[in-house]
């Protein structure tokens, strides 16, 4: 006869377990709106700041250069285009899909502290690096004391 250990929550284990598996499986959704349709999203993105500029990386792996457009208007800097899936060959079909795909668009309002004449962006290994220059007036200086 074989002993069995008894494990008096193997259950609760199990259950905590399938739960983390459908998070799991819904995790690539995790940037879409919540109330938007489905296959919209967000493109990730950081938003830095030096003494002489904002500085942005946005995420749009798999994208080419041609399937978004960044634009200032009234102080607005606003990117947005749409990510398309793949177009599969004959006889392929996914069995899971977690990439998300649609359109997008994100707008930021810039302070009057920017050079919005000054923006400069590059776009390099799915990562769109955005330069926004500080007019000089917004960039700290130091003043001197004078001591009597």
């Amino acid at each position: 006869m074989e002993l069995v250990r008894w494990e008096p929550f193997e259950g609760l284990s199990r259950l905590h377990s399938r739960i983390n598996d459908l998070f799991d499986e819904n995790a690539g959704r995790a940037r879409a709106l919540p109330s938007a349709p489905a296959g919209a999203w967000l493109p990730p993105l950081d938003i830095l700041e030096s003494k002489d500029a904002y500085l942005i990386h946005a995420e749009l792996p798999g994208m080419k250069k041609e399937d978004f457009n960044l634009e200032v208007n009234d102080g607005t800097l606003t990117l947005s285009g749409e990510r398309k899936p793949e177009n599969l060959s004959n006889g392929v079909e996914y069995h899971r899909s977690e990439r998300v795909h649609g359109r997008f668009s994100r707008s930021f309002y810039l302070p009057q502290t920017v050079k919005q004449d000054g923006i400069k962006a590059t776009y390099r290994d799915g990562i769109l690096e955005i330069h926004v220059p500080k007019v000089e007036e917004a960039k700290p200086r130091q003043i001197s004391i004078n001591v009597n």
